[in-house]
């Protein structure tokens, strides 16, 4: 694509350079995959500042580069070269803007659906894929487990990648035939501009507790970054919220789209009633324009009901029959790391994602509820380093309470030290009912070995991550290989 015909359609606030000679090949906010056409977004990251490998850029003959920090970057570098420099008011707003067009807004050709909310956004949409196939509907995701153009897998780092990304596979959905896509959108993404310039025709909301407070700071900013999504919806799109949750009417307080709720609360327009879940399955009962529909659905938990009702309305609010959304929610299949079932004999294994107070008390109080025969309930858990040090001991305590035994061990302690974090867990645990084992694999396998043939044994945290990384280094290591390996050596 021309330079100057993409500059035509974004804001600038300078240009210096002849962009009508260049052609850009590729965009790139990661100076190693910049090259010949390519244009660089020089971004500030967490760690690191894009502007300071500008040099390093230029010597690969990129075609042009996008800066907001003109102060640090010496005009004469760009001067002994032909590439263009392109300054604007925050880069990284600016590469959602570029991407957009670079791609030909592909989120205007596909019908997008997007989901939010501090947990239940993963199995959300993976039950909203289901029915949408199941429907004869070709669809796209984007999430934490993988990105998925059809039934084509492809590998994934982010809940939601950046505005390159995003648009890219977009664009790539549409190539291949999709129609709509579905996508998880973090509130990481939504304060790093990574939706901006989206085209989201329906919006889901699960759920707000706290989180990432590492990141936000605060549970306003936490709350604010979530409600940009709403805000910038279109007069004809839907967002669908759910209305057990205190904080949707504060999400919704400017959003311009039509809004519909969903949950237990008895105003809602899609009612959930007569919950019933085991080990084994999850049905409910939802009422919605004088209809009421059985729903089932093999994937266990109170959450689970949620997460499929706020997918049926998405779904019915898009114009998909009842019936078809019924039967894409009840063959819908178990997905990776949520609240997944491992049985040998008369022990399960429970694998879930849980890594926050809220997600942890969630689990459990759901474990306990299946829990009819009062088996002995162990949970192994430990948080992650560098982040959020105030829910440690709250997730300790929980454990606690909820569990008959816990092995506090480490999760992911990135660049902290296992032992600290683990310091910062015991203080809140009052009773005698836990053991340290700082090796995960060790943990995982006393609590197997350890537990009661009739145990039901939590390991919380990791869910579907194939990986434990320590400092900075990403090892192989997988809750799920390790739950079958040492059940398989006791049954």
């Amino acid at each position: 694509m021309n330079l100057a015909e993409l500059l035509n359609s974004v804001d600038v606030i300078q240009v210096t350079g002849n962009a009508e000679l260049k052609e850009i090949r590729s965009l790139t906010f990661d100076s190693r995959e910049a090259g010949n056409g390519s244009l660089f977004f020089a971004v500030r990251g967490f760690k690191t500042d894009g502007h300071k490998f500008i040099p390093e850029v230029l010597s690969k003959n990129p075609a042009a580069i996008v800066i907001d920090n003109p102060e640090s970057v010496p005009a004469q570098i760009f001067d002994k070269s032909e590439c263009v420099k392109i300054i604007v008011e925050d880069s990284r707003k600016a590469m959602a803007q570029f991407a957009n067009i670079f791609y030909g807004e592909p989120s205007k050709k596909l019908k997008v659906f997007g989901i939010t909310g501090t947990k239940g956004k993963t199995t959300s949409v993976f039950y909203l894929k289901h029915i949408l196939q199941n429907a004869g509907i070709k669809t796209g995701l984007i999430g934490t487990i993988k990105n998925m153009i059809g039934d084509k897998t492809i590998a994934t780092k982010l809940t939601t990648p950046e505005s390159i990304t995003i648009n890219d596979l977009m664009h790539q959905m549409i190539t291949e035939g999709c129609t709509h896509c579905v996508m998880e959108i973090s509130s990481h993404s939504l304060s790093l501009h990574r939706i901006d310039y989206l085209d989201i025709d329906y919006a889901g909301f699960t759920n707000i507790t706290s989180d990432h407070m590492d990141y936000h700071k605060t549970f306003e900013n936490y709350l604010d970054s979530k409600k940009t999504l709403f805000d910038q919806l279109k007069p004809d799109s839907c967002a669908v919220v759910n209305c057990d949750d205190p904080s949707w009417e504060k999400l919704t307080a400017n959003s311009k789209s039509q809004i519909k709720t969903y949950g237990e609360d008895r105003n809602a327009q899609f009612k959930i009633k007569n919950i019933e879940y085991d080990f084994e399955s999850t049905s409910y009962d939802l009422e919605f324009d004088g209809n009421e529909y059985k729903i089932k659905t093999s994937l266990v938990g109170k959450f689970n009901v949620h997460n499929s009702a706020v997918a049926f309305a998405l779904a019915y609010e898009s114009g998909i029959d009842a019936e078809i959304i019924i039967k894409g929610i009840e063959t819908a299949p178990q997905v990776p790391g949520r609240f997944e079932i491992i049985t040998r004999g008369t022990k399960k294994v429970v694998i879930d994602y849980a890594h926050s107070s809220d997600s942890l008390k969630k689990v459990l109080l759901s474990m306990n509820h299946v829990n009819k025969e009062h088996r002995p309930l162990y949970t192994v858990f430990g948080c992650g380093g560098d982040r959020d040090k105030t829910k440690r001991p709250v997730m300790g305590s929980i454990a606690e309470e909820l569990s008959d035994y816990v092995y506090v061990t480490s999760d992911n302690p990135r660049t902290e030290d296992p032992v600290f974090i683990i310091e910062d867990i015991k203080k809140g645990l009052k009773k005698d009912n836990h053991k340290i084992v700082v090796d995960r694999e060790e943990a995982i396998k006393k609590s197997i070995m350890e537990s009661e043939d009739n145990a039901v044994i939590l390991i919380a945290g990791k869910g579907h991550e194939n990986y434990q990384e320590i400092n900075g280094v990403r090892n192989y290591f997988s809750d799920k290989d390790l739950a079958e390996k040492y059940l398989g050596m006791i049954n």
